[in-house]
């Protein structure tokens, strides 16, 4: 019995601690996520106005036909690259899980297409090997938290310079995208070709100095590059906001399981002060009896 309640007391001691590992990085998350947030939000202006840009700019059907830049030319898909973006580490809940998924849906239905994969962030490289997928770039892509549009510029290039070269026809982003701190989507977005953005609700006059076609060359790259930064921030949000929420149900577990061990002990302790206390009580009596 004495055995038995150090062993819950112990058990007791090692949950209480577990509980304040995860709470401090549920904490650490949130913190984290305050300022993924903010990076969005001080993002989305700027990739909103170059849309907005190239809307005006390819309002114009007529004038659009002569140009002839190939990140706007849909072609026969022949080969898709992806580019899945996951976290460098666990502890995420369904963060990557969700990412993988979908990645295994698409192969799934590509049919007679091929494909290659750039994998972003170590544990989408670990998932790519393990599964002895196609990788583009057979090299660990990390995604810090606080990384940096400069990072990301090599990556970028080479893929807008593959897809110009034809190694693949259409490049999609497979990434979790930020709604809240409750909801993360997996969504998968086409980065090239650049489909046809909207008209623009509000007309607003713009004056290009230079030809359409070299404003084109200008102006797309830039969009291209902006754009896949954009979604690793949104990635980058999503995984804070799912580690909170996997540490906040972690912590409460390991609270719920100390309340458990708390009773399963009291009750071992109770009946061990009952056994004593019969024998005390059967001594005296027969101590009496004499």
């Amino acid at each position: 019995m004495a055995a038995s309640m150090r062993t819950v007391k112990l058990r007791i001691n090692a949950t209480k601690k577990t509980a304040q590992i995860t709470k401090a990085m549920h904490m650490i998350s949130a913190s984290k996520l305050k300022m993924a947030e903010k990076n969005i939000k001080a993002f989305q202006p700027f990739i909103a106005k170059i849309q907005e840009v190239i809307a005006h700019l390819m309002v114009d059907k007529i004038s659009l036909q002569d140009i002839n830049n190939p990140l706007l030319k849909p072609r026969p898909i022949g080969k898709i690259c992806y580019i899945m973006i996951a976290s460098d580490k666990g502890l995420s809940g369904s963060f990557n899980i969700n990412v993988f998924k979908e990645m295994e849906k698409e192969l799934k239905e590509l049919g007679d297409k091929d494909y290659t994969i750039l994998p972003l962030g170590l544990k989408s490289y670990a998932f790519c090997k393990r599964k002895q997928l196609k990788i583009y770039n057979n090299e660990v892509l990390m995604v810090r938290d606080d990384i940096e549009f400069n990072e990301l510029m090599p990556i970028i290039k080479k893929i807008i310079t593959g897809f110009l070269l034809g190694d693949f026809d259409a490049v999609e982003v497979i990434y979790n995208h930020y709604h809240n701190t409750l909801v993360q989507e997996v969504t998968k977005t086409k980065l090239l070709p650049i489909v046809d953005f909207e008209k623009p609700a509000v007309a607003t006059n713009y004056e290009f100095d230079g030809d359409m076609e070299e404003i084109f060359k200008t102006i797309l790259p830039i969009y291209v590059e902006n754009l896949l930064y954009g979604l690793v921030l949104d990635s980058k949000a999503s995984e804070h906001a799912s580690r909170m929420n996997a540490m906040k149900k972690a912590t409460d577990n390991a609270l719920d399981i100390v309340d458990q061990l708390t009773l399963q002990y009291n009750r071992a302790r109770q009946q061990a002060i009952t056994l004593e206390l019969t024998d005390i009580i059967g001594g005296a009596s027969v101590i009496n009896n004499k």
